[in-house]
């Protein structure tokens, strides 16, 4: 597969500078969606009621618009044509599979009980984000990192149909039948499997559905060149939209709960972070390991350790209700995942001098002979 790597020309900028300002400043957009949200709490203490007029099922409807919009520029934008590559490398396929939907469940699991046992509710919420497969974000980060852009590509399209067909099943297992292994009260047990996947299929279906219909109608009738530098362009920073309003709505909501306890953010915060950190790390050193080129390494790094809260804060809005505390810490993520994943590619970068720059030489040495 191509080898992405920055430009000689941005090379010597710092890796925030070379994000869109969208993405550069994403933390601060939702440190203003959430003070905002809190003061519109504060003056109008009838939001609740406001939100709620007008509902489908346990959402209001504002809110099932948001949440729809800010996961369709991003599915839109996912390679789906490139799927049919998977088998010319199956070895890193398995390995991602793994990462996504074994280890990294496991991880986020066992964190969100030993940071949060006495708050099952944030609890909760953390497993519904180690549910959720990144799909938007790692390309970003794969290419400040100088990941395989081709490879990344597959990856996304892959976790993409793989949410589809495991995200339902994986939160009931995780939420409702491993606790009881250990002896503890499965944390939603009267959410049934067909709430879940009833969420999965609305918030992740149908703009999964509407993505893959733009995509190939447009590049069919417009071409890929038009779609790739002008439609997507245009189209993908609107999913920022969505989500900041969404984050508005639910800290309005939950504004009194917030300021009355502060620290709740914070525990839910550490948590996020140190999982970020594990899946990079636990990602390396497999790809190590199994002797992975540097590009194929990043990239399996930043998807393993990258998550979709959007999903996320779908399923959680959709299951639980949006004033729930599952669905604050959903909207934590995001927050925490933007600088420690900008932290974690100097990191690469520093690892690929120290332990591939010999094998990068040498590769380029037998193409050169060749």
């Amino acid at each position: 597969m191509a080898t992405t790597t920055i430009p000689s020309k941005t090379a010597s900028r710092g890796v925030a500078q070379q994000l869109s300002l969208l993405d550069r400043f994403l933390s601060l957009w939702i440190f203003a969606a959430m003070a905002l949200g809190l003061v519109l709490g504060a003056v109008w203490p009838d939001i609740k009621e406001a939100f709620s007029a007008l509902s489908i099922g346990s959402v209001s409807l504002p809110i099932a618009i948001g949440l729809l919009w800010m996961m369709y520029p991003v599915l839109a934008k996912v390679k789906y044509e490139e799927l049919g590559k998977v088998g010319k490398a199956w070895e890193q396929f398995g390995v991602s599979l793994v990462l996504n939907w074994l280890i990294g469940p496991v991880i986020m699991f066992a964190l969100a009980w030993i940071f949060l046992a006495d708050q099952p509710a944030f609890r909760t919420g953390l497993i519904i984000v180690g549910l959720a497969r990144c799909i938007a974000m790692v390309l970003i980060w794969n290419m400040l990192a100088g990941g395989d852009s081709e490879y990344c590509a597959v990856l996304v399209a892959l976790n993409s149909v793989f949410q589809i067909i495991m995200y339902s099943p994986l939160a009931y297992l995780f939420l409702v039948v491993v606790p009881g292994w250990f002896g503890a009260p499965g944390t939603a047990l009267d959410i049934s499997m067909w709430d879940i996947a009833q969420s999965v299929l609305i918030f992740l279906g149908i703009p999964l559905a509407a993505g893959v219909i733009t995509r190939f109608a447009l590049i069919r009738n417009r071409g890929r060149k038009w779609y790739e530098t002008r439609f997507m362009p245009r189209l993908g920073p609107t999913a920022l939209v969505g989500l900041l309003f969404t984050i508005v709505v639910m800290f309005s909501m939950q504004g009194d709960r917030i300021l009355a306890a502060p620290l709740d953010v914070l525990r839910v915060a550490i948590p996020l972070a140190v999982y970020f950190a594990l899946m990079f790390f636990v990602s390396f050193a497999i790809s190590l390991w199994r002797k992975f080129p540097y590009h194929l390494a990043a990239t399996q790094s930043f998807t393993a350790a990258s998550n979709n809260f959007d999903l996320a804060i779908a399923v959680a809005v959709a299951t639980f209700g949006i004033a729930s505390q599952e669905a604050l810490a959903t909207v934590i993520g995001p927050l925490i995942e933007v600088p420690v994943l900008i932290v974690l590619v100097y990191v690469a970068l520093w690892i690929r001098r120290v332990w591939f720059k010999q094998a990068e030489a040498e590769a380029q040495a037998a193409a050169g002979r060749g």
